[in-house]
């Protein structure tokens, strides 16, 4: 049964699922993501990784969905075995993509169409990310994915030429710090214009003093108050959108 999340659960210990490895393929290229199940009816979420690949922080995060009632696909778009640690490879493996939208996009559309394989269905599912992956949850939206809602915490929101949001078919919900210095206000009001102009419902949150990665546990950017704050708002979502 899904319940809102409290600060308890958030700062302190909880039963895990045990979850597992999936290996799958896109244009024959092997990745590798992480599958935890809590139910055969849960809705289904989506985690996007950030610059680092996937990593036990996304495993953790689907662990803390698990605990909500969800069962979680955390996707792998660096190719499996591919978990950068140094900068200048993170910038890499980030910046091919960005370089190569359709790679992109059916990255997240295969990965996507992987985790419903997985739950049995495709018509309750929910797609979010953090950092690079915020940015490829906007990807997918922009790509016409389906899914009850997109949400993105600290991730890119700039439009790329060319593309808009006039094929998304759900909410997109941003959660921002108000001191991130690398994506900026400006650019979080520039899509709130764009999306207010397409008509496409969307709710985007700030909050004061919080920088990029302010989720991030262990990190000297993590902010306590603004992680509780983000993902107590994200599970109200995932029931208002969700069966």
């Amino acid at each position: 049964m899904r319940h809102f999340i409290t600060a308890a659960l958030l700062v302190g210990s909880f039963n895990a699922v045990a979850g597992e490895d999936v290996v799958y393929e896109v244009d024959g290229q092997p990745y590798q993501g992480y599958w935890s199940k809590v139910s055969d009816t849960a809705p289904l979420v989506i985690l996007v990784h950030d610059w680092d690949g996937l990593t036990d922080y996304e495993i953790k995060r689907a662990e803390m969905l698990n605990e909500q009632g969800y069962n979680v696909f955390a996707a792998d778009l660096f190719g499996q075995g591919v978990r950068p640690t140094e900068v200048k490879d993170k910038k890499q493996h980030t910046g091919e993509l960005y370089k190569d939208r359709a790679k992109l996009q059916k990255l997240m559309a295969e990965s996507q169409s992987k985790g419903e394989m997985l739950n049995g269905s495709g018509d309750n599912t929910v797609v979010m990310g953090y950092c690079f992956g915020g940015a490829a949850v906007l990807e997918a939206a922009r790509a016409g994915a389906d899914a009850k809602a997109f949400v993105t915490f600290h991730g890119g929101l700039s439009t790329p030429e060319g593309q808009s949001y006039k094929m998304t078919k759900a909410p997109v919900v941003v959660f921002h710090g108000t001191a991130d210095t690398a994506i900026t206000m400006k650019d979080f009001a520039m899509l709130a214009d764009e999306l207010e102009k397409t008509g496409i419902k969307h709710e985007m949150v700030s909050y004061g003093g919080a920088p990029h990665a302010f989720t991030v546990f262990g990190s000297e950017r993590y902010r306590e108050d603004a992680d509780m704050k983000s993902w107590i708002r994200f599970n109200e979502v995932l029931v208002e959108v969700t069966k």
